[in-house]
């Protein structure tokens, strides 16, 4: 019986042992005294792309996981309706584009001599209305006409005059070409047509939805045949520029980084690659509202978002991906991390 006791306290001795060893083979690694380790998960931007008007969806060129380019087109709408206005809107402008170059050119050198012509004519025939009133007048004294031949004579006389003098202000009419505010309101004309033409080939551009930077397509909300409109995304898009990961600072710390710190980034996927990163936002506040008043025990449980952006030229930081960020404290000003090529924080 004693010797059975032996053997288990000797049994559980060894299993305490090589527990305690696999526990110091196995075990994480401490920090350094100089480095802060933050613990968070990878964040994108994501921008839901809508059509910027009203229409049957024709196609839609990307599934999701594409990737796409900046000013690349995703999806079109119907655009025999769109088309169409831009053509009658064109006709419209080319009409009064007509309408104002005769206005400014003036009157026609034929229309100016018919005019003349006309007053000539008018002349003439007052000139000899006139006459035939003066001589009936003559007869009409010596009673040789009558009276009412007399004053019809010389009403004729008086309407042919009136003719003389519509024919010659007609003339000057000609000859002065069309009044400068008839030109003017012309051409507030033609400058609405102008805009209203823009602003049909504008709803025409609309009609193509295009990818505002590079990423990766994450959802296809929308497709072929559905009614589109600018409150109805058709696409989510994931920006592949900016990656950041999404860490939190406990307020002991706040005072050990700044923004522009240098930073490695490491994750569970890729356990042996580090990524070069750097500190670009810090949090004014705290993620949740503190008491009024705080002992220094729970002062010090308070945690600041800190936004560390990572370099990511294959792509693969995804979007929650736990991370791992290890900052080198007492970096100098000058040793602030340069922005990876082409990527911008903010």
């Amino acid at each position: 019986m004693k010797n059975k006791k032996r053997l288990i306290l000797l049994l559980l001795a060894v299993l305490a042992v090589g527990g305690a060893l696999w526990w110091w083979l196995h075990r994480a690694p401490a920090a350094p005294a100089n480095q802060l380790t933050l613990y968070g998960n990878v964040d994108i931007r994501q921008v839901e792309l809508a059509f910027n008007g009203s229409e049957r969806i024709a196609a839609i060129t990307v599934q999701e996981g594409d990737r796409v380019h900046k000013g690349q087109r995703l999806a079109s709408l119907d655009t025999k309706r769109l088309g169409d206005a831009v053509d009658r809107a064109a006709a419209q402008l080319h009409a009064q584009q007509a309408v104002v170059a005769k206005l400014e050119a003036g009157s026609r050198p034929e229309e100016i001599r018919k005019a003349r012509a006309d007053l000539a004519a008018a002349t003439s025939e007052a000139d000899n209305a006139a006459r035939t009133a003066g001589r009936l007048q003559h007869l009409r004294a010596r009673n040789l006409a009558s009276k009412e031949q007399a004053d019809n004579a010389r009403s004729a006389a008086d309407a042919a005059r009136a003719r003389e003098r519509a024919a010659r202000e007609a003339l000057n009419l000609v000859q002065a070409g069309p009044r400068q505010e008839d030109i003017e309101a012309a051409k507030a004309t033609l400058r609405a047509d102008q805009a209203q033409l823009a602003l049909a080939r504008r709803f025409l551009a609309d009609a193509h939805l295009y990818a505002p930077a590079d990423g990766v397509i994450r959802d296809r909300i929308l497709e072929p045949g559905d009614m589109a409109s600018p409150q109805r995304p058709v696409l989510t898009l994931a920006l592949t520029s900016p990656v950041w990961v999404r860490a939190y600072v406990p307020e002991p710390d706040m005072g050990k980084i700044r923004p522009g710190m240098s930073a490695q980034i490491t994750t569970d996927s890729y356990p042996h690659k580090r990524y070069r990163g750097w500190i670009g936002y810090i949090s004014p506040t705290a993620e949740f509202t503190p008491k009024s008043v705080e002992t220094t025990d729970v002062r010090t449980q308070l945690v600041y978002q800190v936004r560390v952006f990572a370099c990511n030229p294959q792509g693969e930081l995804r979007l929650g991906m736990p991370a791992t960020v290890h900052v080198t404290l007492g970096q100098s000003a000058g040793e602030a991390a340069e922005p990876c090529p082409g990527q911008a924080g903010g």
